[in-house]
């Protein structure tokens, strides 16, 4: 279900925390398009936190601490490079409003980032929307072979030790169900975000800013 609104500068960083509360969240037709609309999708994507997967290459890549992870340094770059045009995307439905809004939403704790470095250069990141024990991923990028695929497994891992309850992914691509994301109704979904945004809040900066691969995967591990 998609709803229209084109007055967005009325869209606030906190009418946009009602609507994650409430199971939705914006979108753009393209990055020059001007005006959002707010989509509840019938079908949602979830990873399970105690049924994440990693394949053992991947396992690998990330012991082996190639690539240096960081929290919440780089979340302007982050969501530019999200935006920006990459193999099999040409368009992107972030647009300007959409960055004003997720910047602000940053600056108040709301959202976060993690960045994936080689060397001085970011390679690689995602950022997603912290709400309760609730974490709404909303877009990752690579300009090195695994490294948004790093990012999520150091997501995971510092949601669990947050104390988060909900990863949700809003939909799911055949990327995300490796890791073993699944499709829930919107009335299941609805039942897991209501838990999940009722009560203590979730500590998402819990885990040190710098973990290595091995601890990360040992937390994984310890509670799949």
């Amino acid at each position: 279900m998609t709803t229209r609104d084109s007055a967005a500068s009325e869209i606030t960083p906190e009418v946009l925390l009602r609507a994650y509360a409430c199971g939705i969240f914006p979108m753009a037709e393209s990055a020059d398009d001007p005006t959002l609309f707010w989509v509840e999708p019938e079908m949602r994507g979830v990873i399970p936190l105690d049924g994440f997967r990693i394949a053992g290459r991947l396992a690998r890549t990330v012991r082996s601490d190639s690539f240096r992870v960081t929290v919440d340094t780089a979340f302007k770059a982050v969501i530019a490079g999200c935006a920006a045009p990459q193999a099999g995307r040409d368009d992107t439905w972030i647009n300007r409003r959409i960055r004003e809004l997720y910047v602000g939403l940053y600056e108040r704790g709301h959202c976060h980032s993690v960045e994936v470095w080689h060397d001085d250069d970011l390679v690689g990141g995602l950022y997603g929307v912290s709400l309760g024990r609730a974490f709404f991923g909303e877009s990752m990028f690579h300009r090195a072979r695994d490294a948004s695929k790093v990012a999520l497994v150091h997501l995971v891992a510092r949601l669990i030790v947050g104390g988060f309850e909900l990863l949700d992914t809003q939909y799911v691509t055949e990327h995300l169900r490796s890791f073993g994301a699944v499709e829930v109704s919107r009335r299941r979904y609805r039942t897991l975000l209501d838990k999940a945004v009722a009560g203590e809040p979730a500590d998402f900066q819990r885990l040190p800013g710098s973990v290595g691969g091995a601890d990360t995967l040992a937390i994984i591990a310890d509670r799949a």
